[in-house]
């Protein structure tokens, strides 16, 4: 898929585009999923995950992020396959009980978002940390609710000419929580 435009930024910024890459692998999404989105800030996640899912959920406690995700999802209209529907609400209220997929971009009230994926039987649960004591608390909510299934650690480093040769900037470190709400003997796919 060609890359998505966001000509609008918020304070937090996108999520990288080699993180979403990793996350689009993890989510798995299908033409005939639903997708929420727990904190969607510029769009990134959610502009990408309505080029393959069917529908999409977006929640955004910030009324600003929510605009900004506005402006960008409307930047790439083209290339958007979902029905999108965006909730401007703290999470876990506003997110649907019929979600097939779920990615929380933010860390608030993440274990309240985790006992509702846990209650809708969410199939594929996704969460990015960039805090470390973060990604330990919430390595231990995916524990107790029986959702992990793995946990990944990635730094991207990009190249800049430094002296005639290639130097590397390295972006901060991502822990990602990956894990299912579903009995896997029930899947009928496996992902």
């Amino acid at each position: 898929m060609p890359p998505i435009a966001l000509p609008h930024d918020a304070k937090a910024g996108p999520t990288k585009p080699e993180v979403r890459a990793v996350v689009g692998s993890k989510l798995a999404l299908e033409p005939d999923d639903h997708f929420a989105e727990v904190g969607s800030c510029t769009g990134a996640i959610t502009i990408e995950a309505a080029q393959r899912a069917g529908r999409v959920t977006a929640i955004e406690r910030k009324p600003d992020r929510l605009e900004t995700t506005e402006q960008n999802i409307a930047a790439n209209e083209d290339a958007i396959q979902a029905d999108i529907e965006l909730r401007n609400a703290e999470a876990p209220e506003g997110l649907p009980d019929d979600a097939d997929a779920l990615f929380l971009g933010g860390s608030r009230n993440f274990e309240a978002v985790l006992d509702h994926a846990v209650d809708t039987e969410i199939d594929r649960v996704v969460m990015n940390v960039s805090r470390l004591e973060v990604a330990g608390r919430a390595t231990e909510a995916f524990r107790e609710r029986d959702l992990l299934e793995e946990v990944v650690q990635f730094q991207v480093s990009h190249g800049y000419e430094l002296a005639g040769a290639t130097s590397f900037d390295s972006d901060n470190p991502v822990y990602m929580l990956v894990g299912s709400a579903t009995d896997e003997t029930d899947d009928e796919v496996s992902r």
